[in-house]
């Protein structure tokens, strides 16, 4: 099967960390609730930079360190390690794909070494203080655009791709890769739209699927 495909793609949240969701993790750690945003960007009354800009708004004036700390708690999941280390020996190129945080992104890569990290990243100003907004590199409901920009810059096809995701917002990537895991999810349209689905929640489930 290596022969078949080069690049894997791995969703963050749920996936290489054992968190749902970076964003909620943070907002849960300042005792905000972004239920209002969230549910004003899925009825598309707002696009996904303002949807960040009034999330990141809702935690006030801190420092980037204060994000980078909170998220440095956050545990990766079960068996990534050897997971990722066990497909770089086989020579596939990795990537993070994640419309969670680059600074939880940028952990996770700085332990693991992708070959491709996509995250959204907090600005900060000149002392590092968050300035209230962000760049979306990857948005939520439309994470095919990013995949489409990776799979240029990897120079490789979609079909030579392997796409690893939790949720419904995976799906847009499933239908381009030539090959889809649902990884512990709970999610019956999610696993109904995968090629294939691990229930164990440990990432080296995936690795029988890749021999």
């Amino acid at each position: 099967m290596k022969d078949d495909y080069s690049l894997i793609v791995f969703d963050m949240d749920g996936v290489l960390v054992d968190i749902n969701s970076s964003w909620y993790y943070v907002h849960k750690k300042f005792g905000v609730d972004s239920s209002t945003n969230f549910n004003n960007y899925l009825n598309k009354e707002i696009d996904y930079t303002e949807f960040m800009r009034r999330d990141i708004q809702l935690w006030g004036k801190c420092h980037i360190t204060d994000i980078q700390n909170i998220l440095n708690d956050v545990p990766l999941m079960k068996g990534s390690k050897e997971t990722v280390q066990e497909l770089k020996n086989k020579g596939f190129m990795l990537a993070i794909l994640s419309a969670g945080i680059f600074s939880l992104a940028e952990r996770v890569n700085n332990e693991l070494n992708f070959d491709y990290v996509f995250a959204n990243q907090l600005c900060t100003d000149e002392n590092d203080f968050l300035t209230g907004e962000g760049i979306a590199m990857v948005n939520l409901m439309s994470k095919d655009a990013t995949f489409k920009k990776l799979i240029e810059i990897a120079n490789v096809t979609a079909d030579q791709c392997v796409s690893i995701g939790d949720s419904q917002f995976d799906i847009p990537i499933f239908k381009l890769v030539g090959l889809s895991i649902a990884f512990n999810t709970s999610d019956e349209i999610t696993k109904q739209a995968a090629d294939k689905s691990v229930e164990a929640k440990d990432l080296r489930a995936i690795l029988p699927l890749l021999d």
